[in-house]
């Protein structure tokens, strides 16, 4: 178990590793029910902070966060922070041996698929005493606590505390649309299906396809849009060989059997869907707002964006980047204080204006920055149906073997309910 554990922190996405001070070694924690520390407790004090960022805009704009933060806390709170390069992951194991060893800082930026090795160690504090006794606990979405939840392994703790987050959506061409005769955007799962046949076209009559409806993505990370195929028709990754889930897989199936996708989407990942859609090759393919910018420097006006309709079920995918307080940290009030001003306060608006992501403070996605920016509202339209592939330890494999074995259902190797039973086997067996 442990090493299936550590190879999902090898390449899990988005943690932080290497030393701290002002905190006591670990030794585990032999008790995560205990009270809150009160904010009367707090003396000055430092608490050490370790994260990422992914470029140097990002990098200072933490610096000016920090230090707004030391300059205005009323308890004479001071963070420390220590930007440690990201390294494609590399560092999760690295953050992982320093808190075994003793060395952890009291507060990192963390990834969710990261949590098992951290949570089955004893590692992080729980905070569920001070999320219940805080009093902007209610502008985070309950569903956003639910999956921070899960990735913890239980339904009554919360190991980490949402930070920013990015929402899976389609993006479409609205001249495609227009010319397959849609005059508004699906409202339902069925009416999606049946808008991307629509748009396969054959523009110039020669009777060979010229636009195909939607940019599938078969190769890596594929997962994540087909997913919400899946739960279309009320399927959900619990159980992936339900008649439910076994009529997603047959959709996705159908898509590419009759040519509503390109012939290249067992083959297609990000960089493939992208110019596929930007050449107007496909009428509409699913990303988040990390794709927004190109996107309009591209097409202007003729790119626009929707909610992944609701079918039987809904489903989205969820990037996500959370903040973590270390079981060893002897100032947890002080850190928590730190934690919520990254969550809901100025810390949050301000890296969310900065890098683009999507905050999870409600109070701050009503704010006209966000509000005037129709990517992200449609970003924050799906925050109660987003979610991820379940964080297990069989999780990283499944994903790394995803793409052959929907390329085998894709051209008829297997069939959907084989296709389905196989996958079901790898992630929940």
């Amino acid at each position: 178990m442990k090493k299936r554990l550590l190879a999902v922190l090898l390449t899990a996405a988005m943690v932080l590793g290497m030393t701290a001070c002002g905190s006591k070694s670990n030794s585990g924690s032999s008790d995560k029910k205990e009270e809150a520390q009160s904010t009367d407790d707090i003396k000055e004090c430092t608490i050490k902070f370790q994260y990422w960022a992914d470029n140097t805009d990002y990098s200072s704009l933490m610096q000016d966060i920090i230090k707004k933060f030391n300059e205005e806390n009323e308890y004479g709170i001071t963070v420390e922070g220590e930007e440690v390069p990201w390294d494609g992951g590399g560092y999760s194991n690295t953050l992982f041996n320093a808190a075994m060893g003793g060395g952890a800082p009291d507060v990192a930026t963390f990834k969710l698929s990261a949590t098992p090795m951290f949570t089955n160690n004893n590692l992080l504090a729980d905070l569920t005493p001070y999320v219940d006794a805080w009093d902007k606990k209610d502008d985070i979405s309950d569903n956003i606590y639910d999956v921070m939840k899960k990735a913890g392994g239980s339904d009554d703790s919360l190991y980490l505390m949402p930070w920013n987050i990015q929402v899976l959506y389609v993006y479409y061409r609205p001249s495609i649309f227009k010319e397959a005769g849609i005059t508004e955007t699906p409202k339902t799962y069925d009416e999606f299906l049946e808008d991307i046949k629509k748009c396969t076209m054959d523009t110039n009559g020669d009777g060979k396809t010229d636009v195909y409806g939607f940019g599938m993505r078969g190769a890596s990370g594929g997962q994540e849009p087909w997913g919400s195929f899946i739960y279309g028709e009320g399927g959900s990754f619990d159980d992936l060989t339900s008649d439910a889930s076994v009529q997603g897989m047959q959709d996705f199936i159908d898509l590419y059997k009759n040519g509503y996708v390109p012939e290249s989407a067992t083959n297609d990942g990000f960089n493939e869907t992208v110019a596929n859609f930007k050449s107007g090759k496909t009428a509409m393919f699913i990303h988040h707002i990390g794709s927004s910018k190109g996107m309009v420097e591209e097409l202007g006006d003729d790119v626009d964006a929707f909610i992944i309709p609701k079918g039987k079920g809904q489903w989205t995918s969820m990037g996500d980047t959370e903040t973590v307080m270390f079981d060893s940290c002897e100032n947890k009030a002080a850190a928590f204080e730190w934690m919520k001003y990254l969550a809901t306060e100025e810390g949050q608006e301000m890296w969310c204006e900065g890098t683009g992501q999507v905050p999870v403070s409600q109070t701050v996605q009503q704010e006209d920055y966000f509000q005037n920016d129709k990517f992200m509202k449609v970003s924050m339209e799906g925050v109660d149906i987003a979610g991820t592939v379940p964080v297990k330890d069989t999780t990283t494999e499944w994903i790394t073997n995803w793409p052959a074995t929907i390329s085998q259902a894709l051209t008829g190797e297997i069939t959907a309910k084989e296709c389905m039973d196989k996958l079901d086997k790898a992630l929940n067996e």
